[in-house]
């Protein structure tokens, strides 16, 4: 597993670097979060980020989120203070654990575990609710193609399906594509509904 630390203090770095090397990790960089480094994590593709921010400005914490955003990686933050709003902030931008002055080694192990389990979990629920939106728009375009069909031809509503999906199978296409076609074909030739 590549782990990526992003941190400017080489004395807080250390204590991170330490506890992950003793927790049996050996693949990790270091990187001062200075210059074009968000381009410069996306070359080295990490599989974890822990960002150390001690006590970050404003700027600094929307820098450190606006990486968080890029990466779309499981991403620990460890900072010494914290508000309502950073926390919220660092939430929204898809940080999967926030540690507030919680930098010991011993630590390090249990809370890059936590924000790779987070990070699964979130990715999943959000591929789901990806496909639920697919088959949901998907779902709205076949029953409006069914709806053309069903006034041009007068056909019943499960006529009208067994059709779209009797040319969906002949075509050797996916049936919202047929029916998205259709869709087209009839708005084109002002029959659209």
């Amino acid at each position: 597993m590549r782990i990526v630390i992003i941190d400017d203090s080489g004395l807080r770095a250390t204590v991170l670097e330490e506890g992950l090397r003793e927790a049996g990790y050996d693949d990790i960089h270091i990187v001062p979060p200075r210059g074009a480094f968000v381009a410069r994590l996306e070359r080295m593709a990490p599989d974890v980020v822990l960002m150390d921010l001690g006590s970050p400005s404003r700027d600094t914490l929307e820098e450190m989120l606006t990486v968080s955003r890029a990466l779309a990686r499981p991403i620990a933050m460890f900072v010494d203070q914290s508000d309502d709003a950073m926390i919220g902030a660092a939430i929204d931008a898809g940080v999967s654990a926030y540690v507030v002055d919680g930098l010991r080694k011993e630590r390090v192990k249990p809370v890059l575990e936590l924000a790779v389990r987070r990070f699964n979990a979130f990715a999943r629920m959000q591929s789901e609710l990806d496909e639920a939106r697919t088959a949901l728009a998907d779902r709205k375009i076949i029953d409006r193609a069914k709806s053309i069909l069903m006034n041009q031809r007068s056909l019943s509503e499960q006529d009208a399906y067994a059709l779209l999906r009797s040319s969906a199978m002949n075509q050797g296409k996916k049936i919202v594509d047929v029916a998205q076609a259709l869709i087209t074909a009839s708005d084109l030739l002002g029959g659209g509904i």
